[in-house]
């Protein structure tokens, strides 16, 4: 997931420059074509909004309710969501975000520092765990294992604004803002304006 974000942010920087004159663009050793748009900054709000609803419905108000962001794109969105609650539910809800870096299992993370931010219990807790995209399923593997370090919640629901398939484990998310079927030479682009100035999710084809 790591390794998608990064792309992510360079085609952001590089999209401004080539995609819109409709020429290909590398990033590293990548070749990514021209983009195409899947979701706006209002498609993506009104997917928000929904699964804010639905986290209230399933959980019968916001008793115990406290919502973790996986960075980076994660937090962003985890924050919109605990906004939203708060608003709606008139109390405030916990939120954190965590850095599943230490807990994943293709690398060395013997000397990686932590940036995980909670400084709350979750012990007894139903932690929203929130991220951008879900793809393999190990991003959400170690972001459920760097939760449990931390306390033993009553229980982890699973929120993401993009579900493209390709599970390599049997995790599936709780929310779901949309549902897109893609082939691994496609490369899912979430763009969120408080770090890259607007919201979208777009696809590209890597040749």
């Amino acid at each position: 997931m790591l390794y998608y974000l990064v792309i992510g942010i360079a085609i952001c920087k590089l999209q401004r420059l080539s995609v819109n004159t409709g020429k290909r663009f590398f990033v590293g050793e990548i070749i990514l074509s021209k983009q195409r748009s899947i979701m706006d900054g209002e498609a993506m709000q009104r997917a928000m909004t929904r699964i804010t609803y639905e986290i209230l419905e399933r959980n019968k108000g916001a008793d115990d309710l406290c919502i973790v962001g996986v960075l980076s794109r994660g937090v962003a969105l985890g924050k919109r969501i605990a906004d939203k609650i708060s608003e709606l539910e008139n109390v405030s809800v916990p939120f954190g975000a965590i850095d599943i870096t230490p807990s994943r299992d293709d690398i060395n993370n013997s000397d990686i520092n932590d940036k995980t931010e909670i400084s709350f219990d979750i012990r007894d807790k139903r932690v929203i765990l929130v991220d951008d995209v879900i793809f393999t399923g190990r991003t959400a593997r170690a972001a459920i294992d760097a939760l449990i370090k931390r306390g033993r919640p009553k229980s982890i629901q699973f929120a993401v604004l993009i579900d493209r398939g390709h599970r390599e484990l049997p995790i599936r998310p709780d929310y779901v803002g949309k549902n897109l079927p893609t082939s691994r030479e496609e490369e899912i682009i979430v763009s969120v304006s408080e770090t890259d100035g607007s919201d979208s999710v777009s696809i590209a084809v890597a040749e």
